[in-house]
């Protein structure tokens, strides 16, 4: 008996994969090009449902901003187009030319293994980190719409995340790696504070969210003290738009057949309006399916429960 021994079908599935799938389901094979935006466009949308949901636990990761003396508010944008982002600065220890693909930096603390740099107006995106030298391919430079430019010794760099949803929990990380846990507040609560400019070690955050950033807003506000410490958290960030037809789903493969059924189901809405109920049904199926192997449950403890006899 032979296997496969492959297991990545949801790598080579694409959009037009999942949009054919979701029209077959419906028992349309013969559509137009104004069907298939219809339904790319239905593919987005079901992709900000799953975002008021939730739904996307693999979106979660984790990253840290630098604090300043005095600054108790740190903003990251949806893109670099959209401004630029608070992050983790460190400062460029030569300089480079604009091919350049290992960038010198002075510190590496607390950096992701990938992601994006920022430096004057150019955004770099690596792959790798090598010592105190970040490493990106030729690609990678004057990414999201940037020019790669040369820099010199001394530029400003800022190691930055975009695309976050939400902040889900943060710590006050000092110097020597210690994280302390902070305590999430809402708004009203942060209003509630008499004197917001006190200095000190943050004890509590809450978090603004807007069309084109989220804001981190810290009490109490970090001091000279604080300047070389960091907020260290978890965030959660947004499912990628389809795109093109031959792109993949930004998500993970528990997810497949629930994308699909929600799919079929938005696409029935417009053009199956006899199969909506029915399509709805299968769809929260398997989203309550997906919804159950999702996550990262804790353990969990069982303890009998005792009962003592009257007397």
């Amino acid at each position: 008996m032979a296997f496969s021994g492959t297991t990545t079908f949801e790598k080579f599935l694409s959009i037009d994969d999942i949009i054919t799938e979701s029209f077959e389901r419906l028992g349309m094979f013969d559509y137009s090009g104004n069907d298939l935006r219809s339904a790319r466009r239905s593919l987005n949308i079901l992709f900000q449902e799953w975002d008021n949901r939730g739904i996307h636990f693999w979106e979660v990761g984790r990253t840290a901003i630098s604090l300043n003396s005095g600054q108790n508010e740190y903003t990251i944008f949806r893109s670099p187009s959209d401004g630029d982002a608070d992050g983790i600065d460190t400062t460029l220890t030569s300089g480079i030319l604009a091919t350049a693909t290992t960038i010198p930096v002075a510190s590496v603390k607390n950096m992701n293994p990938t992601g994006k740099i920022r430096i004057n107006s150019e955004v770099i995106s690596y792959t790798s980190i090598s010592g105190n030298n970040i490493i990106c391919p030729a690609s990678g430079r004057g990414a999201d719409g940037t020019t790669a430019a040369a820099h010199s010794s001394g530029d400003a760099v800022v190691n930055f995340v975009d695309m976050v949803s939400d902040i889900l929990e943060a710590s006050f990380r000092n110097t020597s790696d210690v994280d302390t846990p902070l305590s999430k507040i809402n708004r009203s609560q942060y209003q509630a504070f008499s004197n917001k400019s006190s200095t000190g070690q943050p004890s509590q955050y809450f978090v603004q969210r807007f069309i084109d950033k989220v804001t981190i807003t810290l009490y109490l506000t970090p001091g000279d003290t604080q300047a070389s410490d960091f907020i260290y958290f978890y965030f959660v960030k947004r499912i990628q738009d389809a795109g093109d037809y031959t792109n993949e789903a930004d998500v993970v493969n528990r997810f497949v057949p629930c994308m699909c059924a929600g799919l079929t189901y938005y696409i029935a809405m417009k053009k199956a309006p006899q199969r909506i109920q029915e399509c709805k049904l299968i769809y929260e199926d398997e989203l309550n399916r997906a919804l159950q192997e999702d996550g990262s449950p804790a353990s969990v403890y069982i303890s009998p429960k005792t009962y003592y006899p009257e007397i």
